[in-house]
């Protein structure tokens, strides 16, 4: 059975060769390449090379050489047919049904391209033409050099309704080839055809081994629309899986490591020019499946340029949406950003090659382009807004196909999350403010700092309890340590929880052991007090674990406001009302609550407490002088 070229690319496309390889050949990087030992040869020295960019294996102890097809029948002795059948069900593809008509469909084939080539030779003789004067006038406006122009084969299509109809035809094509290969238009009332591209600058498409399958025409009329055409899709031309430059952009991708994608075909033309062989266009299309894997066969982080304005913005946010599904392991997408109201061709041209280069060299990674893109979206002033960010980012996450690197979207992003509600503290919050920062003396050796009472108790919870920092990532973040040790403790406990989801107690704590903070974690773990604390226990519920520490963080970040409540107001408790009087005391109870259960050590917290208890007995020997009938003064 005979299969197409498109069918065998399409295969070759979704199976890289490392892939196929990997399966009887335990391979390592090497660079751009993977290497091991030859599958042909005994060898203890690894001389196997694969290549997934140049789609091949080379073995230099055998010189053997070829394909994921070439290597099944190398190494397994299947026939070509039974090779290819495999691969397809592999890669998901149905194999083309038996049709005795496939001799005739694959010199039809043959025949487009035969005359989608006599097209392009004809437009390329027309831009010589006087007719053909004005597009090359265009041509050179815009920069473009004779030699640039024969290399891509650009032309021009003459204003006449059917002057590539006519001059192919006598040259033997048929009318029927000709609207197949989307060279003509047949009008729906049953006039005659006519052809498709009229007084445009004309571009030839084309495939994986340089054939012309399509064009791509700019019209010469301002007031022309479209201002670009393509081909209409046929037998030959998928638009949403081919890349424009793709052939001719190879070798130089390959070379550098990097590739660039732009908008259109004439920015790909305008940077060629300018000394950047490595760039491709996906044609005006959103970026599909297909042509991300294209893409990756170049380059692993290919850059995606768009021009500086909302147009751009809009496409990078398009672009985006695609993108998440399809990333796998090594392979993800860059972007640079042109300044406002650019686009390469325009770049290059008034600023020179090099400011597009510092525009691509300063590309940032996918992460940064989803985070900015959801952080400029709303406000996020509000806990109802913080929310909704969240929401939103999960729900991007969400849609990444591949489990691995799904998992570290979401670490990187609860990092973020973390640090950024570490810089903007929520509206109305109030971080303890280290006024009353001396430590209350202790019984023992040296005493404990007073932010143990309450930091200390948030790291060893977060120790034994990983899973918390999934749930208060936010409000962690918004605690501020004036211990440095203690700070630098709970920093690393949070670092390495983000940087393993799923690490347990133990795994922790040996990382922890072996840091410089090992010190003090061994202290805290060995410390009397906070073993009386129930939800530090390991073995303590998940409930009340959960519930116990979100009290904890709601106090600690309460408790300096309270406090200041406290002395501020128990010097003028004479003069309140019952109703005051009894606010005075909750918060009295609240903040002797908060030293009771979590270990305070705070001075101001007792000195609070102290001068509160003083004042509550003075009230209730005036109120008694009162009821005696002597009416006390009034304290000033």
């Amino acid at each position: 059975m005979k299969f197409s070229d498109s069918f065998l690319d399409e295969i070759r496309a979704r199976l890289p060769v490392s892939q196929v390889v990997s399966r009887r050949v335990p391979l390592k990087r090497a660079g751009r390449e993977w290497k091991g030992l030859s599958p042909f040869n005994k060898e203890k020295t690894p001389s196997f090379t694969v290549n997934d960019q140049k789609g091949f294996y080379h073995c230099f102890s055998s010189g053997k050489h070829g394909d994921v097809f070439s290597f099944l029948m190398e190494t397994e002795g299947l026939s070509f047919p039974e090779a290819v059948e495999r691969l397809a069900g592999e890669a998901g593809l149905e194999l083309p049904k038996l049709d005795l008509q496939f001799e005739r469909s694959a010199k039809e084939r043959l025949g487009l391209l035969d005359a989608l080539e006599a097209a392009a030779r004809f437009f390329e003789e027309q831009l010589g033409t006087a007719e053909g004067r004005d597009a090359l006038h265009y041509a050179e406006h815009r920069g473009l050099t004779p030699e640039i122009l024969k290399e891509f084969r650009i032309g021009f299509a003459p204003q006449s309704r059917d002057a590539l109809k006519g001059a192919l035809l006598k040259k033997g094509f048929t009318e029927p080839q000709l609207l197949e290969a989307g060279l003509l238009i047949k009008p729906d009332d049953e006039r005659a055809t006519y052809d498709r591209f009229r007084n445009r600058l004309v571009i030839p498409i084309l495939d994986l081994k340089s054939r012309v399958i399509a064009f791509g025409a700019r019209a010469l009329d301002p007031n022309a629309e479209p201002k670009y055409l393509n081909s209409p899709e046929t037998k030959l031309f998928d638009k949403g899986s081919t890349v424009f430059n793709f052939a001719r952009a190879r070798k130089s991708a390959f070379d550098k490591n990097e590739l660039i994608v732009v908008e259109g075909y004439m920015d790909v033309i305008a940077l060629n020019q300018a000394g950047f062989a490595n760039v491709v266009a996906t044609l005006g299309t959103a970026f599909t499946e297909r042509q991300m894997e294209r893409l990756w066969q170049l380059a692993p982080e290919p850059i995606v340029c768009f021009d500086g304005d909302k147009a751009g913005e809009a496409a990078a946010a398009r672009a985006i949406d695609r993108m998440l599904p399809a990333l796998r392991e090594g392979h993800s997408f860059r972007f640079a950003f042109l300044p406002q109201g650019s686009d390469p061709d325009d770049l290059v041209r008034s600023a020179g090659p090099r400011a597009f280069a510092e525009c691509v060299q300063a590309a940032r990674p996918l992460i940064d382009v989803v985070w900015l893109r959801e952080r400029s979206a709303q406000a996020i002033d509000t806990p109802e807004r913080r929310a909704a960010f969240e929401a939103r980012l999960e729900h991007l996450l969400a849609e990444i196909g591949n489990t691995r690197v799904r998992d570290h979207y979401r670490r990187e992003v609860k990092n973020r999350l973390f640090a950024l509600w570490r810089e903007k503290p929520a509206r109305g919050a109030s971080p303890p403010s280290g006024r009353h920062a001396k430590p209350a003396p202790r019984s023992g050796a040296t005493p404990l700092p007073s932010a143990y009472g309450f930091a200390a108790t948030v790291a060893l919870a977060l120790v034994n309890h990983p899973w918390l920092l999934d749930h208060y990532a936010e409000e962690v973040a918004r605690l501020e340590i004036k211990d440095r040790p203690l700070a630098a403790l709970l920093g690393a406990v949070t670092s390495a929880i983000f940087a393993d989801h799923n690490i347990t107690r133990e795994r922790l704590i040996e990382q922890l052991q072996q840091s410089s903070h090992a010190k003090l974690l061994d202290r805290l773990l060995r410390e009397s007090p906070f073993k009386r604390v129930a939800f530090l226990q390991p073995e303590t519920q998940r409930s009340e674990v959960e519930e116990q520490f979100a009290d904890l963080i709601y106090r600690f970040r309460a408790l300096p406001n309270l406090s200041r409540e406290l002395l501020d107001g128990a010097d003028h408790l004479a003069d309140v009302s019952d109703a005051e009087f009894e606010r005075f005391a909750a918060l009295q109870q609240q903040v002797a609550s908060v030293g009771q259960r979590h270990i305070s050590d705070d001075a101001g917290e007792r000195e609070a407490s102290k001068r509160f208890q003083e004042t509550v007995v003075r009230l209730k020997q005036e109120q008694a002088s009162a009821q005696r009938g002597r009416r006390p003064e009034k304290r000033r």
